[in-house]
């Protein structure tokens, strides 16, 4: 099992490295995320375009940092190129740098919920699809080659049948850091 942290995205609307801004406890966003995943679910493999600060951030949580030279052709590459490094595991998490606020008792939920070589897991709260999204290993070959912005849309629709919601009591699964006024939101935290 390998949850993969994407951090190569250039914070456009938030106006500056949105992953390196600080929450209201004083660390970084995506520090928060990655202790959130690396608590529930171990191994973690960050994927971020050449930035040391950002590069350094992460590394210092634990992650193993994937550099990924694509990163400006959209997310999908991003996700490729963390399935491609850590291609022998058998469950892939897709989780998001700049969505500090997922428990990660959530995290651990939405692992245990994936049932054998084939599925899809989604988390829900109040009815909607949040993240992180976990992928049995039947799935690695179509995740190692996404392109473009959608991220992994096109493998869940390709494979709605196969696609679990998971209702969860978490409202983090949903929430991500766009604007600075979301540093400030407040929602239950957790700090491993």
């Amino acid at each position: 099992m390998t949850a993969i942290l994407l951090a190569a995205g250039a914070g456009k609307r938030f106006g500056s490295q949105k992953l390196l801004a600080r929450l209201p406890d004083g660390r970084y966003v995506v520090e928060a995320a990655a202790k959130n995943l690396l608590a529930g679910a171990g191994h973690v493999v960050a994927v971020t375009s050449r930035d040391d600060r950002l590069m350094k951030a992460l590394d210092d949580c634990g992650c193993q940092v994937v550099v990924n030279a694509d990163a400006e052709e959209g997310m999908g590459t991003s996700i490729a190129a963390g399935v491609r490094a850590s291609a022998d595991a058998a469950v892939w998490l897709i989780a998001l740098g700049d969505m500090p606020y997922i428990r990660p008792e959530t995290i651990a939920s939405v692992l245990k919920a994936l049932d054998g070589a084939t599925g899809i897991v989604i988390p829900t709260f109040g009815g909607q699809r949040g993240h992180p999204v976990a992928f049995a290993g039947a799935f690695g070959s179509e995740l190692m080659a996404l392109q473009g912005d959608n991220g992994a849309r096109s493998v869940v629709a390709a494979h709605a049948d196969q696609v679990k919601l998971l209702p969860v009591d978490d409202a983090g699964v949903l929430m991500d850091i766009d604007t600075s006024d979301d540093l400030q939101a407040v929602f239950p935290r957790h700090q491993p």
